[in-house]
């Protein structure tokens, strides 16, 4: 079969690779119709994320057809189309008890890598790296999804196979980190980044009930998206965030920030700089520009969400502001499982419409060149979808 494969920084290909087969009882082989590039492949793509090696097949956000299942996977049939959540989990663990499908404890054969950078591992990703279990992703022809009686969600046949894909992530992501932010009646969120994770915060926030969302980009498509989705917009290189932001909330800030940008974060001044040398000289993983404002930002006793990737070190963060300010703090990988089926609700009731953030429509053969348009934000990129339906 063929898949996109990583073959170092900056380089995927398209590679024959052998075929995905079941392993295990509990597993399903899927027929890839549609995935995406998320924007935390680009972190893959250029090589902050530890442990990949060269033909990894890439891929965390897909959907498609089961075509075979194991004796293990009584909830799905050859011919259902299914969405596929990316943490993969086991359901039984003490963490998939509590809906915290994100840090199951049995998905990772490579927990003991995890644990040296994290002191715990979290669950296997698809397509994620050898750190996060080495699983071969859905940039592919077919895949295998383990633990397939638990991940894997039916779609109605009223509903497009773009309607149901970011079911698979960046929907739920951007959710969960709206639901992170605890918003009441009346407050005001800041998200940074309006890339397809920060466009579904800001949408989350509104039905969540926040009386005002601002959205803090420098990309006029990316701001022309925010508004439609209810924001008030923030160019950064027009207008300074921090002051901005203090006027616009009566000098109080933010109920809650968002940081939907994460580790390869751009700003302005001599601290992005700082950033980059020692990014570059790997000196620090992250640049983490962004969390440092939010931090800045928030007003006394709100919540910073971070659904941003981090991977591992970052410097000067702030911690006096966490402290001084009584801010609380929520990450995490998305917990996608819990939040299918009511998100598909929404999906279905007209409330969300995910396909908004679609901006490019490619095939497998121009898959590598959509990496580089999506990293530099060439042709207005913000969401590649890929069609693998033959």
């Amino acid at each position: 079969m063929r898949a996109v494969c990583w073959q170092g920084v900056h380089k995927v290909g398209i590679e024959e690779v052998p075929d995905a087969r079941l392993i295990n009882p509990r597993d399903a082989v899927i027929k890839v119709r549609k995935a995406a590039i998320c924007g935390s492949d680009l972190h893959l793509y250029d090589g902050y994320v530890p442990g990949m090696m060269r033909g990894d097949i890439l891929g965390h956000e897909f959907m498609g057809e089961v075509v075979e299942t194991g004796s293990g996977v009584p909830n799905l049939s050859p011919g259902d189309r299914v969405v596929v959540p990316f943490p993969i989990s086991c359901g039984n663990c003490f963490f998939c008890s509590q809906e915290m499908y994100s840090l199951c404890e049995n998905s990772n054969p490579n927990a003991r890598l995890a644990e040296k950078f994290w002191g715990h591992s979290p669950c296997g990703i698809f397509g994620y790296s050898h750190l996060l279990g080495g699983y071969a992703g859905g940039q592919a022809e077919y895949v295998r999804v383990p633990f397939a009686d638990v991940g894997p969600m039916k779609i109605p046949d009223a509903m497009s196979d773009e309607q149901a894909l970011f079911l698979s992530d960046i929907l739920p992501t951007g959710y969960m980190a709206a639901e992170n932010c605890n918003i009441q009646e009346g407050d005001t969120v800041a998200v940074w980044g309006c890339g397809p994770v920060g466009l579904f915060a800001i949408m989350s926030a509104k039905l969540l009930g926040a009386a005002r969302v601002i959205a803090i980009d420098r990309f006029p498509e990316r701001l022309s998206l925010a508004h439609r989705a209810g924001a008030e917009i923030l160019n950064y290189e027009e207008m300074d965030t921090l002051e901005t932001l203090r006027e616009w909330t009566g000098g109080r800030g933010p109920d809650a920030c968002i940081d939907a940008v994460g580790m390869e974060a751009h700003m302005h001044g001599v601290q992005h700089a700082y950033d980059k040398v020692k990014q570059a000289l790997r000196l620090e993983t992250e640049r983490p520009g962004v969390v440092r404002e939010a931090i800045q930002a928030c007003r006394n006793g709100g919540t910073v969400s971070v659904p941003g990737v981090y991977g591992g070190l970052a410097d000067k963060i702030p911690l006096g502001a966490v402290v001084n300010k009584a801010l609380t703090i929520k990450s995490g990988q998305t917990h996608v499982q819990r939040y299918m089926k009511p998100l598909m609700g929404r999906i279905e009731n007209g409330e969300i419409d995910p396909t908004m953030i679609i901006t490019h429509r490619i095939g497998m053969d121009d898959v590598p060149d959509a990496y580089q348009m999506f990293r530099d934000k060439e042709d207005d990129c913000i969401k590649v979808v890929v069609n693998l339906a033959s």
